[in-house]
């Protein structure tokens, strides 16, 4: 018996990384024309890199 801590468990699957972009994808269109839409274009890209 060890004292480690159990491990963690992922909370998003890679099927979901790709389903987030998506999802992102389409509100960075829908916002294409707000200060704000480079924040969540960023945050697109960094999606495609894990999923």
């Amino acid at each position: 018996m060890t004292n480690e801590p159990p491990r963690s468990r992922a909370v998003f699957s890679t099927e979901d990384f790709g389903l987030l972009k998506e999802a992102v994808g389409a509100y960075v269109r829908q916002i294409a024309q707000e200060p704000r839409s480079s924040k969540f274009s960023n945050l697109y890209h960094r999606l495609g890199r894990l999923g």
